[in-house]
């Protein structure tokens, strides 16, 4: 069975990662997912959510059965091992300061490490980045990032599959990293298509 680990950082945009996990759960997929402190308070601020305690609210409670939430403290989770390596890690959003500790191997927390392992073990690393403007040192930590095998997927929507909510916009992002994990979806259509 494949194995996802989601990671929500404190960057704006927790939606991504919510949605995200949501589709996961409803393809019957593994989720792990870890929320880091920062990502808490903004997912209480952007969604009235502190954690997933609501299931219900994001449409999860049916799926509660593959999905396993982790404090980012938390050292015994299977997936922090090379061992045990997820399928793939996506960190969505992901802030600069997260990618930053992951571009310079930093591995003081579980989503840190779990980052790590994927790259050491060639799985798939997908960093949703949510900033703007970017510094010098931003753009030089997600070539550092990429050159390491990561994929760097900036939470930018595009506009030709005419959204019609904010909806349809986020969706939009999270089928883009589907397409780079190889999972077939709907949440929009492709050019001209």
């Amino acid at each position: 069975m494949s194995n996802y680990v989601v990671g929500i950082t404190g960057a704006s945009g927790s939606i991504y990662g919510v949605r995200l996990i949501k589709h996961l759960a409803l393809m019957k997929l593994h989720v792990d997912v870890v929320v880091t402190s920062a990502g808490k308070k903004v997912m209480k601020e952007e969604l009235g959510l502190f954690g997933f305690e609501n299931m219900a609210r994001l449409g999860l409670s049916k799926n509660k059965g593959v999905i396993k939430i982790w404090e980012n403290d938390n050292f015994e989770a299977p997936f922090m091992s090379g061992s045990n390596a997820p399928e793939a890690v996506v960190v969505i959003p992901c802030s600069v300061g997260k990618l930053s500790g992951i571009a310079n191997g930093i591995s003081t927390n579980l989503l840190e490490r779990a980052a790590d392992v994927a790259l050491k073990e060639k799985k798939q690393l997908v960093l949703v980045i949510r900033e703007t403007p970017l510094s010098l040192i931003h753009l030089e930590n997600m070539l550092k990032v990429a050159q390491a095998g990561a994929h760097i997927l900036p939470a930018m929507p595009a506009f030709y599959h005419h959204p019609k909510s904010i909806d349809d916009i986020v969706d939009f992002v999270v089928g883009k990293v589907f397409d780079i994990l190889k999972i077939e979806h709907t949440l929009f259509k492709g050019w001209k298509r």
